[in-house]
């Protein structure tokens, strides 16, 4: 709780950003690398924070992007084995101790969600976010997967597997965009900030 409530109040400085996850594992150089970095810039660029993980690769790719361009690069940053120091692409540095309390502090604080291709972590962090929205705990908020080639397996075991066996609704899948395309993405995220633009974290009670 401690870690929540510190997150509240430092972003009630920032104001509600845009929440990017990815692999700590994509090298500099990398296409994924790079298609982050650009990301990051390009939401900076709308003048809305960039909220990541704080590790290496795509996370660092995403505070890079933003960091470079001048906007807001917030790190939310957990030591584990892949990710033992903040990648140094933050104008905001928050630290926290637990996966709970970290991925709590994304959810209150975040109008859009942009997963690029990562591992477990990353997998998490998605379904965490489309179950918060389908089951109304967090607003509507756009959930967009960023590599159609990399995701689509996935997209069609939901499709083959959950919506088939009724595990899942139909409509369900609508909660989610899968695109190669950053014009798209930038488009549903200055589509979310003026639905809510007014929008205030919340210190937890």
């Amino acid at each position: 709780m401690a870690e929540m409530r510190n997150a509240a109040i430092a972003f009630q400085k920032i104001g509600m950003g845009v929440s990017i996850f990815g692999s700590a594992r994509i090298p500099r150089g990398h296409p994924f690398y790079e298609l982050g970095q650009e990301l990051g810039s390009r939401i900076a660029q709308l003048g809305v924070p960039v909220i990541a993980g704080g590790g290496p690769g795509l996370m660092e790719a995403a505070n890079r992007g933003a960091f470079e361009a001048g906007g807001r690069s917030v790190g939310l940053n957990i030591r584990l084995p892949r990710e033992n120091s903040d990648n140094s692409y933050q104008t905001d540095s928050l630290h926290f101790e637990y996966f709970n309390s970290r991925k709590a502090s994304f959810f209150m604080h975040s109008l859009a969600y942009v997963v690029l291709p990562g591992g477990f972590g990353t997998l998490d962090e998605l379904f965490e976010a489309i179950t918060l929205v389908q089951t109304m705990k967090q607003p509507p908020a756009p959930i967009i997967l960023v590599g159609t080639e990399f995701w689509s397996g996935l997209i069609d075991w939901v499709r083959d597997q959950l919506i088939p066996n009724g595990t899942v609704s139909p409509f369900d899948i609508d909660l989610l965009t899968v695109t190669d395309d950053l014009d798209e993405v930038i488009r549903q995220i200055q589509e979310a900030v003026q639905i809510e633009p007014d929008r205030e974290p919340a210190l937890p009670e």
